[in-house]
């Protein structure tokens, strides 16, 4: 089975929920650690696979890859996940 860069996006996103999953369970192993590594942490793991996955889901449209409601659906998803914890790291810290 061969996914479609749409399909990609979603999955993008889907690790991105995973791994939101997994920095709050494990937030207190993070006590230690200093306010930049910690907001280092969180781009890597939260806004950089979901602004990569949204960048995918525009490729795809680009491209008429014929799933255009999923590429769509991924786009918005994969944009406002990013740009939610993009503001909580610029404004909350």
């Amino acid at each position: 089975m061969k996914l479609n860069l749409a399909g990609k996006s979603l999955l993008l996103f889907g690790l991105s929920i995973v791994f939101l999953i997994a920095l709050t369970l494990f937030e207190s192993a993070l006590t230690g650690t200093s306010l930049g590594m910690e907001r280092l942490i969180t781009f890597l793991l939260l806004i950089l696979p979901s602004g990569a996955g949204a960048m995918l889901g525009v490729m795809s449209l680009f491209r008429k890859e014929g799933r255009a409601l999923i590429a769509f659906l991924a786009i918005m998803l994969n944009t406002l996940f990013a740009l939610f914890h993009l503001t909580i790291l610029l404004f909350a810290g």
